[in-house]
């Protein structure tokens, strides 16, 4: 399973989907399906600028949960 933490980030910074929004230049509907986990691919540009923005990298955005019943 793969995990955004965008909502973690939004969460630390006390942003609302619109300020990040306004903050990065990116659609509130990409930052929504990011916040509320709904995204099934992530643009590297996407990836870029909430990095930038959050001053992080990428691994800290997006984690790897394995599924323990696949062995």
């Amino acid at each position: 399973m793969i995990k955004i933490k965008v909502s973690d980030f939004m969460g630390k910074y006390k942003l609302t989907i619109k300020k990040l929004a306004e903050e990065t230049s990116l659609s509130k509907p990409t930052i929504a399906s990011l916040y509320h986990e709904k995204t099934q691919r992530v643009d590297f540009d996407t990836l870029e600028k909430l990095c930038k923005y959050f001053n992080c990298n990428t691994q800290d955005l997006i984690e790897y949960i394995p599924d323990e019943t696949q062995e």
